[in-house]
């Protein structure tokens, strides 16, 4: 466990630059674009990072598993990947492109469609080649990097939009700039010119893209669920209401960075891992913590969401207060899923999120299509809400029947679960000393 500590308090580290740099640009946009363009934003971005998950064809996932099993050497997969993202950046940007063009009330706009577009190829090469880290359970390196495209996003935000003025067009180009960093630093740092190759090796490119892409579909499922909100308030409302369901969404979505504290450690060493059920136990163990910490914080944020909204964003959100609100319980459940599934995913198994994410996305469309257009934002929030709710109790009941422990083992709270707590403050301790 003192090994998994480490990693936690590095990742932790890494997620707070992140929330913090993410945190301050969320702020910029807000107070100097205004709901209606943070809406054009949204509707702009929905699509690429929707169709990512499709794009990326679940790379990262099995690049992570078949190096962590050592299925196949470093130096294959490095070579399958490069080839593998060749292909893809291309069709994703077109996949994108009409999409956008067809779908999106901004997509007329085609200075802000090519700036949307430009950041999926370097996007698609990240997400593909972090994927080496975590095989390798490299969670230090992967974390000494994870936080500088914030930084970069942070830098351009505050350059074009606060300082330029230049709006909506000036956020849609500093969103290039953190992809684009990275996709240099991942080209020098994993070595990977001398990886590019004309010589495909299909016995290696099947198995990836076989396993990748069941990752691929369950993950564009799951976006599609936090994504259909959206798409339809895009479709359905106006950019108003967009904007202003978009940042009480995104405070929220601050909540989900416990989950996913441990989900990038949980993912790299269930692949790893030689004891299946040993290490679904310390999963569940987890669960509970992040289950304490996300409930105290989701309590805090429905007290204090009037004062957060308006300090952070403006008296031009405080329709995002209702949003926020409406969403908490929501997020509160997902848990289940956020930590659970990465466990799942690991073992080679992402198809399980499928039959719960499958039901709760079909509740979400339909919900939204009846509440929208009466409600707008505060109708997506409380679709949301339902959706989430449906998903994260499924797939507490799938994880436990996939991997042999009760429902009730899962959630009773143990003394043991504060050990954890005692050891992970305890380090950080030492750390602040040294």
């Amino acid at each position: 466990m003192s090994t998994f500590i480490k990693d936690v308090t590095s990742v932790g580290l890494s997620k707070v630059l992140m929330i913090f740099f993410s945190l301050v640009t969320s702020i910029i946009t807000a107070r100097y674009i205004g709901p209606e363009g943070n809406g054009i934003i949204a509707s702009l971005v929905v699509y690429p990072s929707l169709f990512m998950s499709i794009g990326s064809l679940g790379i990262r996932q099995s690049t992570t598993y078949f190096l962590g099993k050592n299925i196949f050497t470093e130096d294959e997969i490095k070579t399958t990947i490069t080839q593998i993202w060749t292909i893809t950046s291309v069709f994703s940007i077109i996949i994108c492109y009409l999409l956008m063009s067809f779908f999106s009330n901004s997509g007329a706009d085609l200075t802000l469609v090519f700036l949307a577009l430009l950041p999926i190829p370097f996007s698609l090469f990240n997400t593909y080649n972090s994927g080496i880290f975590l095989g390798k359970n490299d969670i230090k390196t992967f974390n000494k990097i994870n936080w500088i495209p914030s930084l970069i996003l942070l830098m351009g935000t505050t350059l074009f939009v606060a300082l330029f003025k230049i709006g909506v067009h000036g956020a849609m180009i500093a969103m290039i700039g953190g992809p684009l960093s990275m996709f240099i630093i991942l080209l020098i740092k994993n070595k990977l010119l001398s990886h590019f190759s004309i010589k495909y090796k299909w016995n290696i490119i099947k198995p990836m893209l076989s396993l990748g892409i069941t990752y691929a579909f369950s993950l564009f499922i799951i976006n599609l669920n936090y994504k259909t909100n959206l798409i339809l308030l895009d479709k359905l409302s106006n950019p108003y209401e967009l904007g202003i369901y978009s940042k009480g969404a995104s405070i929220t979505e601050y909540l989900w960075q416990i989950p996913m504290l441990f989900s990038t450690i949980v993912f790299a060493r269930s692949a790893t891992s030689k004891n299946d059920y040993q290490f679904s136990l310390k999963v569940a163990h987890l669960l509970r913590i992040s289950l304490l910490a996300i409930g105290f914080l989701s309590i805090l944020l429905l007290l204090l969401s009037e004062r957060i909204i308006l300090l952070m964003y403006g008296i031009k959100f405080k329709d995002s207060i209702t949003v926020l609100n409406y969403l908490l319980p929501g997020v509160l459940i997902l848990t289940f899923y956020k930590v659970m599934n990465m466990d799942l995913a690991g073992k080679g198994k992402p198809w399980v999120a499928m039959w719960a994410m499958i039901p709760s996305l079909v509740i979400n469309i339909i919900m939204n299509l009846l509440l929208i257009p009466c409600m707008g934002a505060n109708g997506a929030a409380i679709s949301s809400t339902i959706s989430y709710s449906i998903a994260g109790l499924l797939f507490l009941f799938l994880y436990s029947k996939t991997v042999n422990i009760s429902v009730l083992e899962i959630l009773a709270y143990k003394k043991s679960d504060l050990d954890f707590l005692k050891s992970f403050f305890k380090k950080i301790g030492k750390n602040e000393k040294i």
